[in-house]
């Protein structure tokens, strides 16, 4: 064996690059290491080469090649694996992102771009005042919606300035802790629960944060309709790949933006990408209430999810309502003096004694021990290739997650003529209010496909009822869920929105003069119908919504967004 002596020293030579602002100081330095050096010894030999006093807290190791955080400071550059050949980045870890809001609205802020993408969302909902951060995440644009961009810049002659809102100043995002009072255990209302507006008294919470009251309704309202021309060059799916495409752009929550190739200053939209939006409260959520409803209302106009046109118009009378409540709200004076506020300690108290006493203690067992059960007469239908539909009525009985159905009431006891097992089925609904046809369209998996079924109910009630358990069946729940009842509200409260009730009073010329019915719409029904047809059609509509307040008409739009049957389906390419 040879001696490591006449090799001479251990030592050898690493480049790091420094990615300071300071021009005239050199950037490459060659140092001199050992394996056994740790990654904080190593920082220190290059702060002591480059001789600029400044605070160098927030710099880190960036490992190029390895596309990886040297961020264990204890490690040493042999547990690393950091040999000579190796090329060091030493740059900040926090760096200023573009970030594109579902109302279209862009801030800049400062990102962590070391931590994980999930843990960057949380501080970047911390600046914004959006609770329940997990159910949100970033995605980036596909190349394909980029290029039809360009092509349309090219195409205009002026260029487009976007208004940027510039939130760089952030104490979250410079890795401190954020404001407390965002947070605060009391959970003090930050928003005036009626209207929407920022209280004004609570803008004290807002001392060390960059959301002044200006930004915080920038971000809390939603600003006015953009034209057709414009929703004409924004990028619409057509097909299911062009769907799919939309979804393949969402980051990796476990690993850092570093790691998946985003650079300083780059865009990215921070959408919501989990449906189950948890305790939506107008008192706290102004702006992710705000910021749900525009991405429903623009996954609407860009035709991201289908509706029919029925569905359509009152969407468009929803949004219409909001405009027209927004311009009463802001037309009012604002130092008006509100109604004396009730004690919070009282209401609270009082909302939890109703929480505690809740029904009637005799019952509790029995609910507990039955699961419910609906019986009734319905039709059943059964489409044929080459002959009409048979239609035939029949005693249906829904228990557990099942439909069985018999010839008559008497014979229910007996066996059924078929038992079809709902989990796992596709529920979809095949409703005209209008015309008086209230259908539950079933797509039952089988062996050798799927079997179509369909059922006929003769009312909204019967429909509501069937409907809601259906949907719970096909999750595998029952009607003894606690989700059951608010499923059968939810649908009945849609259903009553379609439900237009002809006004005597004819809609003045104010109205139609103010309103742009193409704003409200996606670009199919603006080519089907005259403006003036439109006008009509979505004041009809809106005569069931015209007394809803600002966070009313919002919190109605997001219910019936979430009613559609295809809300909350995600489209990939699986290869």
């Amino acid at each position: 064996m040879i001696s490591s002596s006449e090799y001479g020293s251990h030592s050898w030579e690493l480049m790091v690059t420094a990615d300071h602002q300071h021009k005239d100081v050199q950037k490459e330095f060659l140092l001199q290491v050992t394996g056994d050096l740790h990654v904080g010894g190593l920082m220190l030999k290059l702060v002591e080469q480059i001789k600029i006093p400044q605070d160098w807290s927030d710099y880190a190791f960036w490992w190029e090649q390895k596309n990886c955080w040297l961020l264990k400071t204890h490690w040493t550059l042999d547990k690393c694996g950091v040999q000579a050949d190796a090329k060091l980045l030493f740059t900040t870890q926090h760096k200023m992102l573009r970030l594109r809001l579902p109302n279209m609205k862009t801030v800049r802020l400062r990102v962590s771009f070391s931590s994980m993408v999930f843990k960057a969302v949380s501080d970047i909902c911390k600046i914004l005042n959006i609770r329940r951060s997990e159910e949100l995440s970033l995605l980036k644009q596909s190349e394909d919606t980029l290029k039809k961009k360009k092509k349309k810049d090219k195409n205009s002659k002026e260029p487009l300035t976007e208004d940027i809102l510039n939130l760089c100043n952030s104490p979250v995002s410079s890795g401190l802790s954020g404001s407390p009072g965002l947070y605060s255990k009391t959970m003090t209302p930050v928003y005036d629960p009626v209207s929407g507006t920022p209280a004004s008294s609570t803008i004290t919470w807002f001392s060390d944060s960059p959301l002044t009251e200006q930004n915080c309704s920038i971000l809390a309202f939603s600003q006015t309709n953009c034209s057709p021309e414009a929703l004409a060059e924004m990028y619409q799916p057509r097909t299911l790949a062009d769907k799919a495409k939309l979804s393949a752009g969402w980051l990796d929550s476990s690993r850092s933006l570093m790691e998946q190739g985003i650079l300083e200053d780059d865009q990215l939209l921070l959408r919501f990408k989990y449906y189950t939006f948890f305790d939506l409260n107008p008192k706290y959520d102004a702006v992710r209430i705000n910021q749900i409803y525009e991405q429903a209302r623009w996954a609407i106009l860009l035709e991201e999810i289908d509706c029919t046109e029925e569905e359509m118009l009152i969407f468009a009378a929803l949004q219409a309502q909001y405009h027209v409540s927004k311009l009463s709200v802001s037309s009012e004076a604002q130092d008006s003096t509100t109604e004396s506020e009730v004690d919070e300690v009282e209401a609270a108290l009082s909302n939890l004694e109703v929480t505690l006493e809740g029904g009637n203690a005799n019952n509790i067992l029995e609910d507990i021990t039955d699961i419910p059960k609906l019986a009734d007469n319905l039709r059943l239908v059964r489409p044929r290739k080459l002959s009409l539909k048979a239609i035939k009525p029949y005693w249906f009985v829904f228990k557990d997650t099942s439909i069985s159905y018999f010839k008559n009431r008497e014979s229910a006891q007996g066996e059924p003529i078929e038992k079809l097992n709902l989990k796992g089925c596709e529920v979809v609904p095949d409703v005209n209010v209008a015309a008086k046809k209230f259908g539950i369209k079933l797509l039952i998996p089988v062996a050798d496909g799927m079997n179509e079924v369909y059922l006929r109910c003769d009312n909204e009630n019967q429909y509501a009822r069937w409907m809601a358990a259906c949907v719970l069946a096909s999750k595998g729940k029952t009607m003894a869920d606690s989700s059951y009842n608010p499923e059968v509200n939810k649908i009945l409260s849609f259903l009553k929105m379609k439900n237009w009730t002809v006004s005597s009073q004819v809609p003045s010329d104010q109205d139609s003069i103010e309103m742009k019915p193409e704003c409200f719409v996606s670009l199919r029904y603006t080519k089907k119908y005259k403006s003036k047809q439109l006008v009509a059609r979505i004041l009809e509509a809106h005569q069931n919504v015209s007394q809803m307040t600002l966070v009313e008409a919002k919190l109605r739009f997001i219910q019936a967004w979430q009613s559609l049957p295809e809300f909350g389906l995600s489209y990939y390419i699986v290869r």
